[in-house]
């Protein structure tokens, strides 16, 4: 039997019986049909523990676009944005759909942007349930919605982890499949279970559709001082970005994605997707209390068998282990999801090659040339193969999930800055002393104390010195924070070794920014490091 059409956006063609469709469960029950389908097991103090099988993060080979007529001459095809065809869409869409066939299926109606103007409603199809609940954590629940007999999705997702790509009938790179076709908007996800798929894909429309009506979209965390102050935190994973945005002092809008229209700054979820690997309760309290609650949902994070004890810092099976909850799992968020322009910015980046400055104050141009970078650093042993410190540069600390090109991005950006006169600042939460193996991770302490002192306009009075490889300005005093700690080449045994590796450094910088020079002015291009 084919599901009515009052209630079929997304799930037409789709011939199953109707009662096994489940819309919009409670998050109890969901816990309930995750364990009564063996998706997962309730660990100690109560957070359900799924795994996710041989993806334990994104396939970014694995995505594709859909090159039709309405949207090939915005998105940036490319190494990022892989082409699909329509024909290719079309019987990937069929084949998935009768997969399903007598299938039972979970349903979540919600949207995606706290601004009510600029909301995106969304629905989201999946399997399992476990990834239902998942949904129902990234994305905004509106309580005074319309049921889902009259919600009327903008885009839909549907995720089914067991369906596996042909290549050759489907055009995939493997048996795994991201697809999305703005035209019909529809996204169609297959042989994977990692649930950040669903929560990137999402991300992705919005980073097509909403700069089509000027506003931002953008990675990057958020939150307010008790002035109201409203700060953003860019960084790619690992950098601290969810970590250092959660602080018990300022109200947290959200973790990771958000928009900047003319009316401020609004989070695009309803929830918190935080990396959990060596989490301190010490050092990220309110992180690590939600993974020891009911409702938060983990992904490959180790649990005792016998006692269902979680243990953090077990990475067999991943180093990218995750938790999923509600923002309101943290005291101080800000209900509305919403705040003003933001006074202040900074850019993150872990530089396991233990070089960069720790704070360095960024110029309106140097800030575009950082932006466009999105510079951070893997570390050995988080890759197989990886002996060293690897670069790693992904333009606007989203590159993955930009269909349009990055400069359209990066002239937003700058012209929000200056309209709205945002200070904004660089900042290694990485390596000191040393590149990953010889320094030490940077102390979450000080990087603290910095990110506090920049924010409260502390560190306006003091005097800077311009780092002659990085061509960066660095302030000389930090309250806090010991003096010879903000200059990285002090904090080396051997400063001819340190300059060795920063000048390495600075070439990967210039030569990674020529893609964009023919894009940009004279003036950014002058602010990177001198290779």
């Amino acid at each position: 039997m084919s599901i009515g059409v009052a209630r079929a956006r997304g799930l037409e063609g789709i011939r199953t019986d109707p009662s096994l469709i489940r819309w919009n469960l409670s998050v109890a029950v969901l816990y309930e049909e995750a364990v009564r389908r063996s998706e997962g097991e309730i660990a100690a103090g109560g957070p359900l523990a799924c795994k996710t099988g041989q993806h334990t993060g994104r396939s970014p080979n694995d995505k594709f676009i859909v090159r039709e007529a309405s949207s090939e001459a915005h998105v940036a095809w490319g190494a990022v944005n892989r082409p699909m065809t329509e024909a290719q869409f079309g019987a990937l869409h069929a084949d998935l759909l009768n997969a399903l066939t007598g299938r039972e299926l979970f349903v979540q109606d919600c949207y995606a942007g706290a601004d009510p103007s600029h909301r995106l409603p969304v629905r989201i199809i999946t399997e399992y349930a476990w990834h239902s609940l998942f949904a129902r954590y990234m994305f905004i629940v509106d309580q005074a919605a319309p049921s889902e007999s009259t919600h009327v999705p903008e885009f839909t997702v549907i995720s089914i982890p067991s369906f596996k790509a042909d290549p050759a009938r489907h055009g995939t790179n493997s048996t795994t499949v991201i697809a999305v076709h703005f035209a019909k908007k529809l996204v169609l996800i297959g042989g994977t279970s990692y649930a950040g798929e669903i929560k990137k894909s999402v991300f992705s429309i919005l980073n097509y559709v909403l700069p089509l009506k000027g506003v931002l979209p953008m990675h990057c965390s958020a939150n307010i001082g008790a002035g109201g102050d409203t700060a953003l935190f860019f960084g790619l994973s690992g950098t601290g970005k969810t970590t250092l945005s959660s602080d018990p002092d300022r109200l947290l809008i959200g973790d990771d994605e958000h928009g900047w229209s003319d009316r401020g700054v609004f989070n695009f979820e309803g929830g918190c997707y935080a990396k959990t690997i060596r989490l301190s309760a010490e050092a990220e309290p309110q992180i690590y209390a939600t993974t020891r609650r009911f409702g938060t949902v983990l992904e490959n994070v180790v649990v005792d068998p016998d006692t269902r004890v979680l243990d953090l810092d077990d990475d067999r099976l991943t180093e990218n282990t995750r938790a999923a909850y509600p923002i309101s799992f943290i005291e101080n968020a800000v209900p509305s999801g919403q705040g003003g322009h933001p006074r202040n910015i900074v850019m993150l980046t872990a530089d396991a090659f233990g070089v960069l400055p720790p704070i360095a104050r960024l110029a309106p141009a140097a800030a575009m040339y950082h932006f466009l970078s999105g510079y951070t650093a893997k570390v050995a042993g988080t890759e197989k193969g990886l002996k060293e410190p690897k670069a790693t540069f992904s333009t606007c600390f989203g590159a993955p999930f930009l269909p349009l090109p990055p400069s359209r991005y990066a002239q937003m950006l700058g012209e929000k800055i200056a309209r709205h006169g945002a200070r904004v600042w660089l900042v290694n939460t990485g390596w000191t002393g040393g590149p990953h193996g010889v320094g030490s991770r940077m102390k979450i302490a000080y990087t603290r104390a910095m990110i506090r002192a920049a924010l409260s306009g502390a560190l306006d009075a003091v005097a800077y010195e311009r780092d002659p490889i990085f061509n960066l300005e660095l302030p000389t005093s930090c309250p806090d924070v010991p003096a010879d700690v903000l200059t990285p080449r002090s904090t080396w045994t051997r400063g001819a070794e340190y300059d060795h590796q920063a000048r390495q450094l600075a070439r990967m910088f210039v030569d990674n920014f020529k893609t964009f020079e023919g894009g940009v002015t004279a003036e950014v291009v002058a602010a990177g490091p001198h290779g």
